[in-house]
């Protein structure tokens, strides 16, 4: 019998995983696997259990929101943990799962855990904090995790919140210095990213065929600040063309960078808060995890 050490975070989302955890663990017996459940009550909590318990078992599984994930991911790493991660999306956003194309859908996840193959992921490093799929900062960072769902599926990416703004003086622009591969970008932006995920926010969309999630390179993506309403409407289009040729926006592949900024600029990572600094050093861990993906 193998044993399975299944994280789940019990607030995610609308709660809606909870009612299916005695269906996913008969369905993880009738496998084979003898399953202990850590039920995170804090922050934090999924970073321990991982820490303390990751060496009892032959696989990881992880229930909960992609800020959960990054915990369970985290101690992983630091942990030097090799063992192969499932991971059965229950948040509000789920960026990382729509990247990877995992069912939404709680016991078709479960089920292909147990079906499934394993691949390789990379793992960015944000000076001290690891994400799994992006590091973000500027007005459409907060905007888009305060956004409602209903209002993200019916007006979709990120144009629902460019194509909002009113008036561009009320628009705030974040001034950073990105330096990598021997260029340097500087200016004003009203968004700033470095991810490895076709989703962020559950409004930005990225090019799936410009983006590879372990190839080892993570995507730079720069929205400049707009000074008037004929840029605005540029950056809009192009965004929803999936263009990123506009001089309004930069968008490089690369394995690590150098961020100059400001420690009253706070980020978000996997959607949680992270507090500012100067100086962040963005490094790409090639290969970092072993997720379980369904078979196509």
């Amino acid at each position: 019998m193998k044993d399975i050490l299944l994280i789940i975070n019990p607030n995610s989302g609308m709660k809606k995983a909870n009612k299916y955890l005695t269906d996913i663990l008969v369905m993880f017996k009738e496998h084979g696997y003898e399953t202990k459940v850590c039920i995170t009550s804090k922050t934090g909590d999924a970073y321990q259990y991982i820490a303390d318990n990751h060496n009892k078992c032959n696989l990881i599984v992880c229930i909960g929101g992609d800020g959960t994930l990054n915990q369970v991911v985290s101690a992983m790493l630091d942990c030097e943990c090799d063992k192969p991660l499932g991971y059965i999306p229950a948040g509000s956003t789920n960026d990382f799962a729509t990247g990877m194309k995992l069912s939404k859908k709680i016991l078709h996840a479960a089920n292909d855990i147990m079906t499934g193959k394993i691949t390789y992921i990379d793992i960015g490093k944000f000076n001290d904090r690891y994400f799994s799929y992006v590091a973000s900062c500027g007005l459409f960072t907060k905007v888009s995790y305060q956004t409602s769902q209903s209002d993200k599926n019916l007006y979709g990416h990120l144009a629902y919140v460019l194509e909002g703004i009113k008036d561009l003086a009320s628009v705030k622009s974040q001034h950073l210095r990105f330096e990598f591969d021997g260029k340097v970008f500087e200016d004003d932006y009203v968004f700033a990213a470095v991810c490895n995920s076709t989703s962020v926010g559950g409004i930005l969309t990225l090019n799936p065929d410009m983006v590879d999630l372990n190839d080892g390179l993570f995507e730079v993506f720069l929205i400049k600040m707009p000074k008037n309403i004929i840029e605005l409407n540029s950056i809009i289009m192009s965004l929803n063309a999936k263009d990123y040729s506009s001089d309004l926006i930069t968008f490089y592949s690369v394995s690590s960078a150098k961020i100059y900024a400001s420690k009253d600029i706070n980020w978000t990572i996997d959607g949680e808060f992270m507090r500012g600094a100067d100086v962040i050093e963005m490094n790409g861990i090639n290969n970092a995890i072993k997720m379980i993906v369904p078979n196509e």
